[in-house]
């Protein structure tokens, strides 16, 4: 299998193996980079979502696609807490901030040199 397909670009998925790791071009669960591996193997693009589901009514801004490890993405989601003077958490690589912060975040998060691009309605 080679691992690059006709336009030159690398492979993510194989229908044989499943997701493959961008560094080392092996299955996930066969990497051998280790720690070393990104956090989020996205397309780059932070994508900044409000939701209500299931919270009561109550709203919700969530960020997605931050490829930081654990660590850093708790400093990140600390910061961003500080800029919007609200609470928030860290859940499942991706950063929940308490109300409809969309406008704050996306121009702190672009000043921080990430693309952000907002998602749903």
């Amino acid at each position: 299998m080679s691992k690059r397909d006709r336009t030159g670009s690398k492979l993510v998925y194989s229908t044989d193996v499943g997701r493959l790791c961008p560094q080392c071009h092996r299955a996930v669960t066969d990497c051998v980079c280790g720690k070393d591996r990104p956090a989020v193997t996205g397309d780059g693009i932070v994508r900044l979502r409000r939701e209500t589901k299931g919270r009561g009514g109550k709203a919700v801004t969530l960020l997605s696609g931050i490829p930081l490890a654990p660590d850093e993405l708790k400093a990140l989601a600390k910061r961003l807490k500080q800029k919007c003077g609200t609470g928030g958490s860290v859940k499942d690589g991706e950063i929940e901030i308490q109300g409809d912060k969309r406008d704050i975040l996306q121009t702190e998060l672009t000043s921080l040199g990430y693309t952000v691009k907002r998602s749903g309605g």
